[in-house]
C-alpha cells in the first residue's frame, strides 16, 4: 500500500505548489474512518480510496481532486458526516465527496430502468464540477482492476456497464488511454475465450515480426530528421477490444487486418504537423480515403491530431498520429489536462470554452427533455457510441455529428425550432432527401416551412439524442393539440346543449375544480374521454342540475341494417332523431391534425350517410353510420355518444373509408374486371381479401376509398353491371 510521503511526492512531480499538510491531513483521516474495514480480497479497505487517488495523480489533477478521491467513500461507507468534511477540509472538498456519495449507488445495477435513472444522477452530479466524474472514473477503473475478488455473479453486470456507460464516456472526455483499458478490463471479463484468444495471436505475430516496428520508428524518426524537424516517433500495439471490436464491424478474420500496429510523431507546433506530414506522404505512398484533419476541425472532446495511412516501410501499411506534445497530453487526460492548478479550494477547476465540458452540459440539458430514464439512456448511448462527421451550414458555421447523421439530425443541431420546421434540404447545393446519409465536409442547407411539424416515423431515422428527444416531444405536443381541439368542440357543444353561454373565461376560473391546472389540460382530458363534458359544464354553472331524464333515455330513434339474405336487423340509434343541430354537433372532415378521427373498422363512412361519433377514451372519435349494428355496443353508454356531422370542402375532396363484399364467379380475369370497374369511377383500392372461395365462386372482402355515398353508390351499380359478379353489398360493420 503506498504511503503518505510517496503519495505527496507523486504530486509533487507536476504540482510544485501543492498543499502538502492538505493531503496528508486527508491520507490520516481517510486510513482513520476507514479503520478496520477490509475489501473483498482481504486487504484494507484504504487501499481502495488510495489507489484512486494514485490513478488521479497520473492524471495531474489538483489537490482538492486528490484529497476528494481519499474521501470518497467516507461518507458512506463511515460515520463521517458532510458537515465535518465541510469543517476540516472546506465547503468545496464537501461539495465534491457529497456529489461522489448520492452516486455510489451507480454500481452494481441490473434493470435497466434502474442504470439509466442512475445515469442521470451521476450527470446532475456533474453538472457543476465535473471533477466528480474524474474520480468516479478513477474509481471504476480501480474497482475493474480488481474485479477477480467480486462475486462471479456481479462481475459480468460490472462489466457490461462499464462497457456501455463509462468506458465511452471517458472517451467522450478525451480520456483514451482510460477509455482503453476499462473496455479491455471488461473485454476480458465478458468474453475471455476472444480476449486469450486474440491476446495469443498478438504474441505470435509480434515473434514473428521480431524488429519490425523498431525499424519502423527508426525509418520515420530518420526521414523526419532529414527535414530538420525535431520529432519523436513511438510505436504501438492495439488493444484487443479493439481489434475485437474492428473485427466484429468488419467481419474479418484476424489475420485479414492490416493496422494491428499505430506509431505516433509527436512534434513541438502546430505547422510542424503539417511539415511532417509533407516528408511522410513525399516518401511513402498514401492509401486512399484515409486521410483525416483533426487539426483544423477538432472531435468534441478536444482531440487534436492528424492521421493517415500510408504503404510505409517493407511494404507494411501503417497508420500514423501527427500532433503536437500539447495536443498529445489533451489526447491522453482529456478534459483533465485543462486542470488549471490553483489553492485546494480554487473554484475554476477546468476552463469551459473546454468541447469535451460544452459536450457534457448539452447532454445534461437533456435530462430535462426525456420523458423517462430509458429515453434518456437511449439518447446519451447515442451521443456517446457514435463516430463524428463534420458538415457545415452555408455561412460557415461548424457542425459535428454523429456518423449515419442525415439533415434532419443536422437540422435540430442547429436548432430545435430549425428541426421541426424542416421540409427539405439541399447538400452541397443540391436538393437532397431528408433521409440521406451526411459525409464529411458537406455543406448543408435546411428548408423550413411554419406550416410543417416534425413526423413520428423520423424517430426512427436520426441518430442523435437530441433529434429523437426534440421529435418525442413535438409528437406528444401534436397528440395532445389534437385531443385539446376535439375536447374544446365537446366542450363548445355540451354547453350550447345546455341553454347556456360557453365562456373560456369561465372555464379557466373552474379549471381548479376540475383538478386541471390550465384551460388546455380540461379540453385534453375531455377529448381523450378521462373527464365528462357534462362535468365540464357542471363546474363552470354549479346551478346547472344536468341533462333532463328524457335526454339521458338511450333510444331515440331507430336504424335497419339489411342482412346479406335479405332479412333485416332494427335497432335504437340513442340521441339520434333528426339530422344532427349544426350549433352542437362536431363538424368531421376526415382523419388530419386537427381532430383524432377514426372511421367505423368494419364498414367506415362516406359523406351522405347520417352518423354518429363515439367517444373512446385515449383514442378520440370513431365514427359510424347509423346503420352500423356495431352501435349497438355502445347503447349502455350514452355519455360516449357524440352529435358529429359531414363537414366536406367541394374545392378539397378527399376520400373516405368503405368496405364492399364481392361475389364473383371464379374465372381467368374476374378480379380484373371489378379492379377495372373501381379504378374507371376513380375509387382506390386500399386492401383486398378472400373471405371464401369454392371451385365456382369467389367472396372477396374489399376496402375502398370513395368521395361521398353517390361515388359508392355508382361504383356497386357498376359493379353489379358486369356478367362475372354476383353480388355486391356494403359492409356495415
Amino acid at each position: 500500500m503506498m504511503r503518505q510521503y510517496e503519495l505527496v511526492e507523486r504530486v509533487r512531480r507536476y504540482n510544485p505548489n501543492t498543499d502538502e499538510a492538505l493531503l496528508d491531513r486527508a491520507y490520516v483521516y481517510a486510513m482513520r474512518a476507514h479503520g478496520t474495514q477490509k475489501r473483498a480480497s482481504g486487504d484494507p479497505y484504504f487501499s481502495h480510496p488510495l489507489e484512486v487517488a494514485a490513478i488521479l495523480t497520473d492524471l495531474k489533477l489538483d489537490d482538492a481532486t486528490i484529497v476528494a478521491a481519499l474521501l470518497h467513500d467516507t461518507i458512506e461507507d463511515t460515520e463521517t458526516t458532510r458537515e465535518e468534511i465541510d469543517r476540516i477540509f472546506g465547503p468545496q472538498i464537501g461539495a465534491l465527496v457529497e456529489g461522489l456519495t448520492k452516486i455510489k449507488k451507480l454500481d452494481l445495477v441490473s434493470k435497466q430502468a434502474k442504470q439509466a435513472e442512475n445515469l442521470r444522477k451521476l450527470l446532475l452530479a456533474i453538472a457543476d464540477d465535473v471533477r466528480v466524474l474524474l474520480v468516479k472514473l478513477a474509481d471504476r477503473l480501480h474497482n475493474m482492476r480488481t474485479l477477480k475478488w467480486v462475486p462471479e455473479e456481479k462481475r459480468s453486470r460490472v462489466a457490461q456497464e462499464t462497457l456501455d456507460i463509462y468506458a465511452p464516456l471517458a472517451g467522450r472526455m478525451g480520456m483514451h488511454d482510460m477509455r482503453e483499458e476499462l473496455e479491455d478490463l471488461s473485454f476480458r471479463q465478458l468474453s475471455p475465450e476472444a480476449y486469450d484468444s486474440i491476446r495469443t495471436q498478438l504474441q505470435v505475430l509480434k515473434e514473428k515480426n521480431g524488429e519490425m516496428v523498431a525499424a519502423i520508428e527508426r525509418e520515420l524518426s530518420d526521414a523526419v530528421a532529414q527535414k530538420g524537424l525535431s520529432a519523436v516517433v513511438k510505436g504501438r500495439e492495439k488493444r484487443p477490444y479493439s481489434i475485437w471490436r474492428k473485427m466484429e464491424q468488419k467481419s474479418i478474420a484476424f489475420e485479414q487486418l492490416s493496422d494491428i500496429y499505430g506509431f505516433r510523431i509527436l512534434v513541438e507546433k502546430t505547422e510542424e504537423c503539417y511539415a511532417a506530414l509533407g516528408v511522410v506522404h513525399t516518401k511513402w505512398p498514401l492509401v486512399p480515403g484515409r486521410f483525416k484533419d483533426y487539426i483544423s476541425t477538432p472531435k468534441q472532446n478536444d482531440y487534436r491530431s492528424l492521421h493517415t495511412t500510408i504503404v510505409g516501410p517493407g511494404r507494411q501499411r501503417v497508420e500514423l498520429q501527427i500532433r503536437t506534445r500539447q495536443m498529445h497530453e489533451i489526447a491522453e487526460y482529456g478534459i483533465a489536462a485543462h486542470a488549471l492548478y490553483k489553492d485546494a479550494n480554487g473554484a475554476d477547476m477546468l476552463t469551459r470554452d473546454s468541447s469535451a465540458y460544452a459536450w457534457l452540459r448539452r447532454t445534461i440539458e437533456l435530462l430535462a427533455e426525456g420523458s423517462s430514464p430509458e429515453e434518456f439512456l437511449e439518447h446519451t448511448k447515442l451521443e456517446l457510441f457514435h463516430d463524428q462527421v463534420f458538415c457545415f451550414t452555408p455561412k460557415g458555421r461548424l457542425i459535428i455529428l454523429p456518423r449515419r447523421a442525415t439533415p434532419i439530425d443536422f437540422a435540430y443541431a442547429v436548432h430545435t425550432g430549425v428541426g421541426d420546421r424542416a421540409v427539405g434540404a439541399k447538400v452541397n447545393g443540391k436538393i437532397s432527401p431528408l433521409v440521406s446519409e451526411l459525409q464529411n465536409g458537406d455543406e448543408v442547407e435546411i428548408i423550413t416551412s411554419n406550416a410543417q411539424t416534425p413526423p413520428a416515423a423520423w424517430e426512427s431515422i436520426v441518430v442523435t439524442g437530441k433529434a429523437r428527444a426534440a421529435i418525442r416531444r413535438a409528437t406528444r405536443a401534436a397528440v395532445r393539440a389534437q385531443y385539446a381541439g376535439l375536447g374544446k368542440k365537446i366542450v363548445e357543444r355540451a354547453v350550447v346543449r345546455a341553454g347556456k353561454a360557453f365562456s373560456e373565461e369561465k372555464l379557466a376560473a373552474a379549471a381548479g375544480r376540475l383538478a386541471r391546472h390550465s384551460l388546455e389540460d380540461v379540453y385534453a382530458a375531455v377529448g381523450r374521454g378521462e373527464m365528462r363534458a357534462d362535468d365540464v359544464v357542471k363546474a363552470i354553472y354549479p346551478e346547472w342540475t344536468g341533462p333532463r331524464p328524457e335526454e339521458r333515455a338511450a333510444p331515440k330513434g331507430e336504424g335497419w341494417f339489411e342482412l346479406e339474405q335479405g332479412q333485416s336487423l332494427k335497432f335504437k340509434i340513442p340521441g339520434i332523431e333528426s339530422d344532427p343541430d349544426p350549433k352542437t354537433a362536431i363538424p368531421i372532415r376526415g382523419i388530419n391534425r386537427e381532430l383524432p378521427v377514426r372511421f367505423a373498422p368494419n364498414g367506415g363512412a362516406v359523406p351522405g350517410d347520417r352518423i354518429v361519433g363515439i367517444l373512446t377514451p385515449g383514442e378520440g372519435i370513431t365514427v359510424y353510420p347509423i346503420q352500423s349494428p356495431a352501435l349497438q355496443d355502445f347503447e349502455e353508454e350514452p355519455e360516449r355518444w357524440l352529435d358529429v356531422r359531414w363537414d366536406v370542402d367541394e374545392n378539397d375532396p378527399q376520400r373516405f373509408p368503405v368496405q364492399i363484399v364481392v361475389v364473383a364467379i371464379n374465372e381467368p380475369g374476374s378480379l380484373a374486371q371489378i379492379a377495372q370497374v373501381i379504378g374507371e369511377r376513380d375509387g382506390n383500392i386500399e386492401n383486398l381479401r378472400m373471405s371464401s372461395r369454392s371451385a365456382d365462386f369467389h367472396r372477396m372482402v374489399i376496402d375502398i376509398g370513395v368521395y361521398d355515398l353517390r361515388h359508392l353508390n355508382g361504383i356497386i351499380a357498376d359493379l353489379r353491371a358486369r356478367p362475372v359478379v354476383s353480388s355486391v353489398e356494403r359492409v356495415n360493420g
